[in-house]
């Protein structure tokens, strides 16, 4: 018997319901790392392909989803979903909308509102707005 097929006498009969819990939670997982990818502030760091694995094969998954079990295989599908499921729906948003094409995802060049073409620095913030800065008043900063 193979280290990583679960024991025969403990594997319980595992129901369509659970099977759908546990993709949908893989979904989720997979939705969110792109996110969290997609949106990071600096460079990427071997630190953070350690934290990716760590939430995608950590303990707490493998005891909510036993590993070689079905449970842990709709976990990984969901997962694969959910993480190219984010990409093709930017895919298609941006597809769709006429203030950008796929230059976007090279450089984040974009149509402005007034029509002109804007191309971001190396640097410059993708998403959020500006920092405000403090008013200074008679009595110091506010």
């Amino acid at each position: 018997m193979s280290p990583l097929a679960p024991n025969p006498q403990t594997v319980q009969a595992v129901t369509q319901v659970q099977l759908l819990g546990a993709g949908c939670f893989g979904a989720l997982i997979g939705w969110y790392v792109y996110y969290i990818n997609r949106y990071r502030k600096g460079d990427v760091q071997m630190s953070d392909l350690v934290t990716v694995i760590g939430v995608i094969g950590g303990s707490a998954v493998l005891a909510l989803f036993p590993q070689g079990t079905d449970l842990f295989g709709a976990y990984g599908i969901g997962l694969a979903v959910g993480f190219f499921g984010y990409f093709l729906v930017l895919v298609t948003l941006v597809g769709v909308s006429p203030n950008f094409d796929a230059d976007w995802f090279l450089d984040g060049r974009r149509k402005l509102p007034d029509g002109t073409v804007f191309v971001p620095q190396v640097g410059t913030p993708t998403a959020g707005g500006t920092a405000m800065t403090p008013k200074e008043t008679k009595t110091g900063l506010q």
